[in-house]
């Protein structure tokens, strides 16, 4: 059974910096992409970062390319989106995603609340 389990959401002020985690488990982890989406209040779902299984390759959505950082630990089955210069825009909730296999998984989410 694939788990995924986010952390590290919280308040920061505009012009901060957050780091989420996520831990997954029930997968070969390093064959798996890995990528962070989020979704803010009456808005869909969207892609914020992929990083590919063996962490070579990244990609970054337009709005948050050069203030978002993803990486991955393998060894520790964890990946992590290191944000800074964070925007009230960046306000919602973020989400880890897995694909594996012919699959994908979520973990549960994140808040994320840029606000002085």
């Amino acid at each position: 059974q694939v788990q995924l389990v986010e952390s590290g959401g919280g308040l920061v002020q505009p012009g901060g910096s957050l780091e989420l985690s996520c831990t997954a488990s029930g997968v070969i982890f390093s064959n798996a992409a890995m990528g962070w989406y989020r979704q803010a209040p009456g808005k869909q779902r969207e892609l914020v970062a992929t990083i590919t299984a063996g962490g070579g390759s990244t990609y970054y959505t337009d709005y948050v390319k050069g203030r978002f950082t993803i990486s991955r630990d393998n060894a520790k089955n964890t990946v992590l989106l290191t944000m800074n210069s964070l925007k009230p825009e960046d306000t919602a909730v973020y989400y880890c995603k897995c694909y594996y296999g012919l699959g994908h998984y979520w973990g549960q989410g994140t808040q994320v609340t840029v606000s002085a």
